[in-house]
């Protein structure tokens, strides 16, 4: 049987991780309101930039002119299968989050074993997907960049920094598709796992003839340079609202964590409080026993 101070040392030490978590839930709590006024003020503009791109402007380059920049290939049937491709894999830097540094991982692992054979070259940006990914030994993998301690402030500055080392391989045709897998926000208490090409840009369906309204527009200096100057930006743009995407999620599954784990703690807490006062009472009615005993046999 444990002693008093056994069950006192353990109390003293789930109250102490208790508070820790609570803590930690404010920390997340408060940081999480400013992640999803943020997310939700860069999806309008990421998502016109990607209708612009695939239906307003690209779907009306003819293939041979888009052939001439291997950015442009995804507009014309998409990149070769067993072109080189790069994985950009967005996890957190720390745990103590639930599953949602696992289930980027998985799905990063299950996308490594589709394209088994296939040459890789990742991009991890977070600790926890590049300390596990890189032990990992799924084909031809090459690690080639790595983005850290950014969380939770992420900016526009780091979109940057990933998509200068993104661009020139797409541009030089070192890769024929860029791959980004990710949590996206969907609300305080749900994300949902991602798998996106992000690049070549993929065509949208052809628009209605009752939703055509650009016939009449006039391009300066030529459709294809706007077209060209517009990537670099889409796909800084897109980068941003990922890892805008990726923080919020990151920051709700955290609060989480901690709500569920100290709700955890208080049922230990119960359980350690109630075995103190029935090891107390075993202890208090052992010693009245023997007392009771040895006045008897004084007596007798």
């Amino acid at each position: 049987m444990e002693s008093l101070r056994d069950i006192r040392r353990n109390i003293k030490s789930v109250t102490a991780t208790r508070q820790i978590m609570r803590t930690m839930k404010m920390v997340a709590s408060a940081r999480v309101k400013r992640a999803q006024s943020a997310i939700l003020s860069g999806r309008p503009f990421a998502a016109k930039m990607e209708e612009l791109l695939s239906t307003g402007l690209a779907d009306e380059l003819r293939c041979d002119e888009i052939g001439l920049n291997p950015v442009f290939r995804g507009l014309c049937g998409g990149a070769a299968p067993d072109a080189p491709a790069a994985l950009v894999v967005i996890t957190a830097d720390k745990g103590l989050c639930g599953p949602f540094n696992s289930t980027v991982i998985r799905a990063a692992l299950d996308w490594l074993r589709r394209n088994k054979g296939r040459k890789v070259k990742t991009f991890f940006v977070g600790r926890k997907g590049r300390d596990y990914l890189r032990r990992v030994k799924t084909g031809d993998i090459e690690q080639s960049y790595e983005l850290t301690g950014i969380f939770p402030r992420a900016s526009y500055a780091h979109a940057e920094l990933l998509g200068r080392q993104l661009l020139p391989l797409v541009r030089s045709g070192a890769v024929g598709e860029v791959v980004v897998v990710y949590n996206e926000f969907k609300s305080l208490l749900s994300q949902r796992i991602v798998v996106k090409r992000l690049l070549p840009v993929e065509p949208a369906p052809p628009p209605a003839k009752e939703d055509v309204f650009r016939d009449d527009f006039i391009f300066e200096p030529d459709k294809r340079g706007l077209i060209e100057a517009l990537l670099v930006r889409y796909v800084k743009a897109q980068l941003y609202r990922i890892l805008l995407e990726s923080q919020s999620a990151e920051l709700a599954a955290r609060m989480n964590a901690m709500e569920s784990a100290g709700k955890n703690a208080e049922d230990l807490l119960d359980g350690l409080k109630l075995k103190l006062n029935r090891t107390r009472q075993s202890m208090i009615t052992t010693e009245i026993s023997e007392i009771v005993g040895g006045s008897e046999a004084l007596n007798g």
